[in-house]
């Protein structure tokens, strides 16, 4: 039994609780994320050719912000509303595994101004990535479906960092 469950928590809060650890979690990875990446980006990242295909700066933070919050949800749907197994364990590990490598993609990119090492990163991420939806899939559709729209930036975002290993 668990700590949160021998605490005579009702089911409704227990599902909240969780929920706001996914939030916390995902939410630190974000924070993680945007204070490596802020300052690198008016001085070495505009300094950097970018293909046309590039969206504005402001585009990035919203996107993610979105993401990160779909990603939150998936992880709380695995945790919270599939019973466990050993296929909710392995969709669990592979999302956690997937959240490493987005944790360090920013650190490498944009603090250490390192984007043949960043695409490194981001090629495996996309490899664990999918590996997590497929697992995930098998277990809940919905929570699936919300990594769908995280896997298709990645992919994308994995074309910007190739382009400007290439171009500069």
């Amino acid at each position: 039994m668990s700590l949160i469950q021998s605490r005579s928590f009702s089911p409704c809060a227990i599902s909240r609780l969780r929920l706001l650890a996914c939030l916390a979690l995902v939410g630190v990875v974000a924070a993680v994320g945007g204070a490596v990446t802020a300052p690198a980006i008016p001085g070495w990242y505009q300094g950097l050719h970018k293909p046309a295909w590039t969206p504005p700066n402001a585009a990035f933070p919203i996107a993610w912000t979105i993401l990160y919050i779909l990603m939150a949800l998936s992880l709380w749907r695995l945790w919270d509303k599939v019973a466990p197994s050993p296929a909710r364990r392995t969709a669990i590990g592979l999302f956690l595994g997937q959240l490493v490598l987005n944790a360090v993609w920013s650190p490498v990119f944009f603090g250490l101004h390192a984007p043949v090492a960043g695409l490194v990163i981001i090629l495996a991420l996309i490899v664990v990535l999918a590996l997590a939806l497929r697992a995930t899939f098998r277990v809940d559709r919905t929570a699936g479906g919300l990594l769908v729209p995280y896997l298709a930036w990645v992919c994308y975002a994995s074309t910007l960092n190739a382009s400007i290993v290439l171009l500069n």
